[in-house]
């Protein structure tokens, strides 16, 4: 029996059950910033980020996790046959964790005030600057957990013969770029290999399975009368005139 999938509910409680999982990755992560003493960045600030991809490997395996349940759970949903064990995605390597927090505390290393390639905010008093190095790294780490969670569905589907394809669900609040991929569909196959995510992004994959129709959600319909409307047909401008769209439709909702 056929059966439909969406970017609806099931999609935001996964959603909801990561969020849930960087909050508290932020709430270890503040605990981690006595670690950084001012007056000793040179020693202090590599057992800091020591620390931190220590945290980001326990609450990658957390996110991984938790997107292998919901797999499982849409797997049960969809009623196709057979078994499947969910592979749990790799963490990323201690390079790139390690490259992502140095480029979050780049700025806070001193530098000559009058030196023109001096930007600003390497300008700013110390204490500015580690509060931008902290909501920085923040950022980059969530990116980093959650992008675990995401690579395990897109392997599973990779590795399930049960699995055509992956959606992207895009949060209420997403930014015009995450919405105008989510208005896609049901488009990204098995061999899509990247998930395209910023910091900051919340956009879950959906798995799609064999004898399942995807359907947009109410809100990701909406989304995409916008950009048929204000956007498809301005070739080269439609990212552009889809922000302006959404960014004037969301300020007359109040959102």
């Amino acid at each position: 029996m056929a059966t439909r999938v969406s970017d609806g509910a099931a999609a935001d409680r996964q959603r909801a059950a990561q969020r849930g999982l960087t909050r508290l990755l932020v709430r270890d992560m503040k605990g981690l910033r006595r670690l950084i003493i001012p007056s000793r960045l040179q020693a202090t600030v590599p057992d800091w980020i020591e620390a931190v991809r220590a945290l980001v490997e326990q609450y990658g395996g957390a996110s991984a996790s938790l997107a292998a349940d919901y797999y499982e759970a849409q797997r049960i949903a969809a009623q196709v046959t057979g078994s499947f064990t969910v592979p749990l995605a790799d963490p990323p390597p201690d390079e790139q964790v390690d490259n992502s927090l140095r480029w979050a505390t780049k700025d806070l290393w001193p530098r000559n005030p009058e030196d023109p390639a001096t930007t600003e905010a390497q300008r700013a008093p110390l204490e500015r600057r580690l509060e931008a190095a902290e909501a920085k790294a923040e950022a980059v780490a969530q990116k980093l957990v959650i992008d675990q969670g995401r690579s395990t569905v897109q392997g599973a589907v990779r590795r399930d013969r049960q699995a055509v394809a992956w959606a992207r669900s895009a949060a209420l609040g997403a930014c015009a770029f995450c919405r105008l991929l989510a208005i896609r569909g049901a488009v990204y196959s098995k061999d899509t290999v990247e998930f395209r995510a910023h910091d900051g992004c919340h956009c879950m994959a959906i798995p799609v399975f064999k004898g399942q129709s995807f359907e947009l959600s109410s809100h990701a319909k909406e989304w995409e009368e916008i950009y048929r409307e204000f956007a498809a047909p301005h070739s080269g401008a439609q990212l552009r005139r889809f922000r302006a769209a959404l960014a004037e439709r969301d300020a007359a909702q109040g959102r």
